[in-house]
């Protein structure tokens, strides 16, 4: 195939994958700074537009799905470089055969729009027959994305440290909630972790260092360590004393990614390939990295220790929850369709009525009957849910795909309406809305609407809608007049 001619001279602009992403979202800033341009592809514009720097003028925004590769070499054209940062957290078959093909479709379109170089994040560890199934497949996805005639670097990293990421919340809460461990004897096993800004230091000046194209280079922190040890530095940051640690040979990964679930926030689906990777040592193999691209680098206890302080000052910039694909408001054309609609007059501004709305959920709770919504969270994490341990990126801004607990925003007009996707295990599908209206003529006063929507799967979907009722007029009836009293409160 011939490759359209590429000024050599215009390297401005950069298209970036994975852009909503825990490591894409920060990412993006880093790359602004350093002057480019990027085009980020994402598969909702709604989502990407929630970032606080979605508005830079050097920010390009393309909706489409990573399937499309003719949509994708239209994309590419005029950048010279691509990042990759695609990959799933789930384990499976199922998941592993969708990354092989997106990575295809990826390196098709690069060949197509005469793309220079391909940057992709894959996972650190040994070669062998004994690689988790979720290590496995991201070698898999460096495998297929050389088969085309663009180069590609390729940086391994193992576990990232950094406030809001998925290894650090595990870590945080195991130490946090459980004085004594009963763990897998993986523990033992070493690791060569890297703290989030030192990863996306390498990620920009690889942009710039011709040598590492085509190369793949590991990437990791200065400090090699068991991940026994990484629990009793984090119980030592935190503050907390001594936690008592059990190595144990019976835990298999489908128990430790179930206790791990039960634990933490963290997902079984997302615990189960970590927790299969708890086997393989991840190690650098050499310091190719620091040799091509000096930088300093946060030891262990510093990364831990930032994380920890920009979890306490909640000030995470990307969060792992708010990764993967966000479902919209549903459909509610078709079917049974369920509805609990409740008005209530407030005697406050309806811009401090909708901003106290916006503040449900994490610390905060529900403004009544909390206990009740930590039973249905615990409820939750017991049959596969999240639960309320997701908490939410930050404790009063709210943007369009946010996890707040077992909710996601699937909707959100500032001032106007709030709009939240249940997460939860249901027979089916739910969303709670908010809606704001100011008062005709006077302007302290306003109505607040809630509607409770669901949509039931099967006899199971409409008996549980109907089981619930008496609690709708306890617990959301008792969350608008908390939602009235607390707006007051701030008058």
């Amino acid at each position: 195939m011939t490759r359209p001619a590429k000024n050599p001279e215009d390297r401005s602009c950069i298209l970036l994958t994975g852009a909503t992403g825990y490591v894409g979202g920060r990412l993006v800033p880093r790359l602004l700074e350093a002057g480019y341009r990027v085009r980020c592809v994402v598969r909702s514009a709604d989502k990407l537009a929630a970032r606080p720097w979605a508005n830079d003028p050097n920010i390009e925004s393309v909706e489409l799905d990573l399937s499309d590769t003719a949509g994708l070499a239209r994309a590419m054209r005029g950048c010279w470089c691509g990042y990759y940062l695609v990959h799933s957290m789930q384990s499976g078959r199922a998941y592993a055969d969708a990354d092989r093909q997106l990575a295809s479709s990826f390196a098709d379109a690069a060949e197509q729009a005469g793309l220079e170089r391909i940057i992709y994040l894959g996972g650190l560890g040994e070669m062998g027959d004994d690689l988790s199934e979720h290590l496995r497949s991201r070698r898999d996805v460096e495998h297929v994305l050389a088969q085309g005639s663009v180069p590609v670097t390729v940086l391994r990293a193992a576990m990232v440290i950094g406030s809001g990421s998925a290894s650090f919340e595990i870590l945080r809460y195991l130490v946090e909630r459980l004085p004594v461990m009963i763990t897998p004897r993986w523990v033992q096993t070493l690791s060569q972790p890297i703290a989030i800004r030192d990863l996306i230091g390498y990620l920009v000046a690889c942009l710039s260092v011709e040598e590492t194209v085509g190369r793949t280079i590991d990437v990791g922190g200065p400090d090699i360590v068991s991940y026994e040890r990484l629990m009793r530095i984090t119980s030592e940051v935190i503050g907390l004393p001594r936690r008592w640690i059990v190595p144990v040979p019976l835990l298999t990964p489908r128990l430790s990614s179930l206790w791990i679930h039960l634990v933490t926030p963290v997902s079984f689906r997302i615990a189960r390939p970590l927790a299969e990777g708890l086997r393989n040592p991840v190690v650098c193999r050499d310091d190719l990295a620091q040799q091509l691209m000096p930088q300093p680098l946060l030891s262990v206890e510093q990364a831990i220790s930032f994380a920890v302080q920009r979890t306490r000052e909640q000030q995470v910039q990307t969060v792992w929850s708010g990764a993967g694909v966000i479902p919209g408001d549903p459909d509610w054309a078709g079917g049974t369709v369920l509805e609990d609609r409740r008005e209530y007059r407030v005697n406050a501004p309806a811009d401090a009525v909708f901003n106290t709305i916006c503040r449900l959920g994490g610390r905060q709770g529900y403004f009544a009957y909390d206990l009740l919504w930590q039973v249905r969270g615990g409820l939750d994490r017991l049959v596969g849910g999240p639960g309320l341990r997701r908490g939410r990126r930050d404790p009063q801004q709210i943007a369009f795909g946010d996890a707040l607990d077992f909710w996601r925003v699937v909707d959100y007009q500032p001032g106007r309406q709030l709009t939240l996707r249940a997460e939860m295990k249901v027979p089916g599908e739910a969303v709670l809305q908010f809606n704001v209206e100011h008062d005709e003529g006077d302007n302290t006063r306003c109505l607040m609407i809630q509607t409770a929507r669901f949509r039931p799967r099967g006899l199971g979907g409409i008996a549980y809608w109907y089981a619930l009722l008496p609690m709708h007029a306890l617990i959301f009836g008792g969350m608008q007049r908390g939602i009235a009293r607390a707006a007051i409160s701030q008058l």
